[in-house]
């Protein structure tokens, strides 16, 4: 067994240490107990390894300055961050040495350990954010370097009421601020009728994917106006100044679960002062149309299909 020497304590090691050009630790992977002087305190990293949860020691990791990156933790350790004392399995820092991210749980799944018995050891915990007191269970958070929550992640299922400058929004997946604490962003558990330039919409991506909610599909701008949204249930319609209409609607593609099936693909929009965009294809660009010159309606789009939400659950 080496010792690995860092900025942040000593650390047995039994593999290799990758190492930056400056001679500082760059990644390493403990192999017996150690304590770390972290700016949050003292941390001691994964070490040991369990038949489900946790086959293998999660590698260590430093910026070239020599503070700390990602630190796996060998038990649940009481980390204090910017909003309180949180439980917790694994810390990222920012390269100034303040928390990034805080994940309550750091299982990783496999074959013999799934999501599901992950989030069962998940606990209701309670926040106090820039939108109030909440209590849920949460995937993680993350955070600005000026020490400002950037968001929160829900594990799935979980469903949180927001309030937000357009009303109570029904939360999945998580929500998101700016640096100075305004809500910045939401992910829509359930179609939401929003008040936006082009009219009431019916927020709704079911393609949202809750690795994070740093970004999320309905976002605010410093006014509270709506200035990104998507929708699987509502078509927009554009007439220019001679009457011209032009209808964009969610299209459809063919569903994963195949046999014919298809589903709505979410069509996102983005508002500005000087346009309207409309991306109905992920793949290909959006189509901009200027604000001058033409006016904008919303109405309702019931795609006739069994799951109108986008989502058609397969049979396996």
């Amino acid at each position: 067994m080496d010792l690995c020497k860092t900025r942040l304590g000593d650390v047995p090691v039994a593999g290799p240490i990758e190492m930056y050009a400056n001679g500082s630790v760059h990644i390493c992977s403990p192999s017996g107990a150690c304590v770390l002087e972290t700016p949050v305190g003292k941390l001691v990293p994964q070490y040991s390894t369990d038949d489900l949860r946790r086959k293998t020691v999660q590698a260590l990791s430093f910026y070239e300055s020599g503070l700390p990156k990602s630190v796996p933790l060998e038990e649940k350790t009481l980390v204090k961050t910017p909003i309180g004392d949180i439980v917790v399995e694994l810390v990222t820092f920012h390269p100034g040495g303040g928390i990034s991210r805080v994940f309550p749980l750091n299982g990783k799944l496999s074959g013999y350990w799934s999501q599901e018995d992950e989030a069962g050891l998940a606990d209701p915990i309670e926040l106090m954010t820039p939108i109030g007191l909440i209590r849920t269970k949460i995937i993680g958070m993350s955070f600005y370097e000026n020490e400002a929550l950037r968001s929160v992640t829900l594990w799935p299922g979980e469903i949180v009421e927001v309030p937000t400058p357009v009303g109570i929004v029904k939360s999945r997946v998580g929500f998101s601020f700016s640096p100075e604490g305004r809500l910045e962003s939401v992910e829509p558990g359930v179609p939401s009728s929003i008040k936006t330039f082009a009219g009431e919409i019916l927020a709704y991506d079911s393609d949202a994917v809750g690795i994070h909610a740093d970004h999320n599909s309905l976002v605010f701008g410093e006014d509270g106006s709506v200035t990104h949204i998507a929708t699987t249930l509502t078509s927009i319609i554009a007439t220019d100044k001679d009457g011209k209409k032009s209808v964009f609607t969610p299209l459809h593609r063919e569903s994963i679960c195949g046999e014919g099936e298809t589903e709505v693909v979410p069509m996102h929009i983005d508002f500005t002062d000087e346009y309207v965009k409309i991306t109905q294809n992920p793949d290909l660009p959006g189509v901009s149309v200027p604000v001058a010159g033409h006016s904008f309606m919303s109405r309702p789009c019931l795609p006739g299909l069994a799951s109108p939400l986008g989502i058609i659950p397969c049979s396996v």
